[in-house]
């Protein structure tokens, strides 16, 4: 549903419109209206974006950094970034790639800066390293949303952080590899490198620290 616009449409609302009822007009908008609202600097527009955005988006920071507390700031950050670059959405991309982007690159950002030990990728070894990486993908499928969550955060700190953006995207948030390669602003083949040295790193992890755990999520030594 479209907002009732003013003629010529300027703010995507009429002036005439009572504030209680833009804010109703607003929850029925789609995403890519509010970010046209907000473009006319409505502020109630971005008050719908963020009530509608902000879980989720607090979930899948909180995966990235691993502190609640850290993710909020983040994600309140991101809701800045988004109302000072609001004119500058592009519309190529659809307002989640954008939005998602914005969170992904400050929650890089911050791990970045918590530490200055830079992680390089290991080369992986060809077929046999690649199934395994393949056969941990569908183990993780055995576990509940909630057990990956909690594996992820416990063993997250041997991964990049781009590794970890991968991971969280792909397996926490459901999104295909294409779109996180636009989220993240790399290929696709970067993409699908980062999940696979990511599953092998957790994988060995997980072995390595939690083999009762690991055996009882039916994820073992051979692939």
């Amino acid at each position: 549903m479209e907002p009732p616009r003013q003629d010529p449409p300027r703010s995507g609302l009429t002036i005439a419109y009572s504030r209680r009822q833009r804010k109703v007009a607003w929850s029925e908008a789609s995403d890519l209206e509010l970010l046209e609202g907000m473009r006319s600097d409505d502020e109630l527009a971005l008050d719908e974006l963020m009530r509608r955005k902000g879980g989720p988006l607090l979930n899948m920071a909180t995966s990235m950094v691993g502190d609640r507390e850290e993710a909020r700031d983040i994600v309140q950050i991101a809701f800045l970034r988004i109302w000072e670059s609001r004119r500058r959405f592009d519309r190529r991309y659809s307002p989640n790639t954008w939005i998602y982007r914005i969170v992904s690159n400050l929650a890089i950002d911050h791990l970045r800066s918590r530490s200055s030990r830079a992680r390089s990728l290991q080369g992986f070894q060809l077929q046999h390293e690649q199934r395994s990486g393949e056969v941990f993908a569908r183990q993780l499928d055995k576990l509940t949303e909630g057990e990956v969550r909690t594996v992820f955060q416990e063993l997250a700190s041997t991964l990049s952080e781009k590794q970890r953006a991968v991971f969280v995207l792909r397996e926490m948030e459901g999104l295909k590899g294409t779109e996180i390669a636009r989220i993240l602003g790399i290929r696709p083949s970067t993409v699908r490198n980062h999940l696979f040295n990511s599953r092998r790193e957790l994988r060995r992890e997980l072995l390595k620290r939690y083999p009762e755990y690991a055996r009882n999520a039916g994820i073992g030594e051979r692939s």
